[in-house]
């Protein structure tokens, strides 16, 4: 669908003084003609991107780009360095993943392959903070090169090293990585980055706020100087600024915006903030997983252990669930990524590890299920709703305790509550302000159970070292430890303790003492 709307663009440098571009330049040109918003009804092709790609894109739908891309191509496209700043959202993806495409697609590739002797080795290196993006990134941009012959790996821990090395070392064009896999296979000196020429740093200031950075200068580091950097981010932090003023020249800082939207969050978000009882909250959330026209809802917890207690209590009302934190393997979040993706599950509970990786069709709702930490996180979480133009809804539940954080959060963002509204799951406003039917209760009909559910979604071990024999998955996406008697039980000093009835385990009895089985102790509780 085309834009219709006006929009600006900033085209300054780092130190803040307009920057001229060279006679003939486009760049001027368009902030002209966006300005008249003539570029409403241009598609991918209108800006010189090639057929192959253009057809891709086309197959799933995609024809006319959103602003961030209307006024990135162009300035990509001619080579120079880029600082783009646009909501979360927005298609910042296509923005930098198209001229990066082009340039490794493009007839200029296999000569400079030549020329810097480095056959099989990226041209182009997208870096991300998570892994989730990463595989996300690397699809979106897999899509799009469907038709071509460039190659795009994947790099990124939690998986096996194996198929990665592998993958390298029969050659590839473009990958897409975080840091720290990153670095360790450059240790190896399995990852070579002397014939890159396009770097892209995909959500920078998340990188800032996981301790990147200086993984990221190390890889900057290696890199030709002599290469376009790409710079995308939601919000642009001072040590941002610094790192692209050590490594880049002169960047053309971009910003997109609807020319009415001010604001730092996307209008087509519905933004309802509730003060909620931490013992209501279970009951308010499942009211709410029975809103009308409820599509795939994203619900975002503090803490791992909040996640699998969460997805457990849910999955017992009847809902269709899985987690998504850090105490999972990399194959159970790949596999409840697909069952998300794929509608097997219809809510994902999630901890902020994947506030900067869910992209996914049909989100209509957001839950905080606790408040966030700063207005940023709070952006990103609600940013998995409402994208690419599309509607969405995001609930905030904030505890007594946190009305002064939220308070700071409101005027950051210029929300206009302070003070949330008391609400319980018996509050009226609670079913007109989200479109709850009135008779439903805190369980999901089983009528309405039609999704498969997360065990309908293969495993895949992709770290190679199989299930953890003691840790079985359950549902949410939780452990469970078996605790039989007689099994290999780790004692309370995490020692391995396995007393068999011969009373192998034990210490050596004493010169001319026989073994005598270890008596098992009884506690008795009292009571105080």
């Amino acid at each position: 669908m085309a834009q219709n709307a006006t929009y600006s663009a900033g085209v300054v440098n780092l130190a803040g003084v307009e920057y001229q571009a060279p006679a003939g330049d486009a760049t001027p040109d368009i902030s002209e003609k966006l300005s008249k918003n003539e570029l409403a009804d241009k598609t991918f092709a209108d800006f010189g991107i090639n057929t192959e790609i253009c057809d891709a894109l086309s197959a799933k739908g995609i024809t006319y780009p959103f602003p961030i891309q209307a006024l990135t191509l162009p300035v990509a496209l001619a080579g120079r360095d880029i600082i783009g700043q646009a909501k979360t959202g927005t298609g910042k993806t296509l923005g930098f993943g198209l001229p990066t495409l082009m340039k490794v697609h493009g007839p200029a590739s296999a000569k400079y392959a030549t020329e810097v002797h480095y056959q099989g080795h990226p041209q182009a290196m997208v870096i991300v903070p998570t892994r989730e993006l990463c595989k996300q990134v690397a699809a979106d941009l897999r899509a799009a090169a469907k038709q071509t012959s460039v190659r795009i790996t994947e790099i990124y821990g939690g998986a096996a090293f194996e198929p990665q090395i592998d993958a390298l070392t029969k050659g590839t064009d473009l990958i897409v990585g975080t840091p720290g896999r990153l670095i360790d296979l450059l240790k190896r000196k399995v990852l070579q980055l002397h014939g890159v020429n396009t770097v892209v740093l995909d959500e920078a200031d998340e990188m800032l706020d996981l301790g990147f950075l200086p993984d990221v200068e190390i890889l900057l580091s290696r890199v030709p100087q002599t290469r376009q950097t790409m710079l995308f981010s939601a919000t642009m932090p001072g040590e941002i600024v610094a790192l692209a003023r050590r490594y880049m020249k002169q960047p053309t800082h971009i910003r997109a915006q609807e020319a009415d939207d001010q604001g730092a969050t996307v209008k087509t978000v519905k933004q309802v903030i509730y003060r909620c009882h931490a013992l209501n909250k279970i009951e308010v959330v499942a009211r709410i997983l029975q809103a009308r026209e409820r599509g795939l809802a994203v619900i975002f917890t503090k803490t791992k252990r909040t996640a699998a207690t969460l997805s457990e209590d849910l999955s017992a009302r009847g809902f269709a669930v899985a987690s998504l934190h850090g105490d999972l393997g990399q194959g159970a979040r790949e596999q409840a990524m697909r069952a998300f993706r794929s509608g097997k599950v219809d809510v994902l509970v999630a901890t902020d590890v994947a506030a900067r990786g869910i992209d996914v069709d049909d989100v209509t709702h957001v839950i905080n299920y606790q408040c966030p930490e700063d207005e940023k996180i709070y952006l990103h979480r609600i940013g998995r709703t409402g994208r690419a133009g599309a509607s969405g809804t995001a609930v905030t539940f904030v505890d007594w305790d946190d009305v002064p954080r939220w308070g700071l959060i409101s005027k950051a963002l210029n929300l206009g509550v302070p003070e949330p509204l008391e609400t319980y799951h018996t509050s009226p406003h609670l079913y007109t302000d989200l479109d709850i039917p009135t008779e439903v209760s805190g369980r999901l009909p089983r009528a309405k159970r039609t999704r498969a559910g997360l065990d309908a979604e293969e495993y895949q071990d992709v770290s190679g070292k199989g299930r953890r024999s003691f840790g079985r998955q359950n549902r949410s996406g939780s452990q469970r430890r078996s605790r039989r008697v007689g099994s290999q039980n780790s004692d309370s000093r995490g020692r391995c303790a396995n007393r068999n009835a011969d009373g192998a385990g034990l210490p050596p009895a004493k010169s001319g003492e026989a073994a005598r089985p270890q008596r098992r102790r009884r506690r008795i509780r009292r009571e105080d």
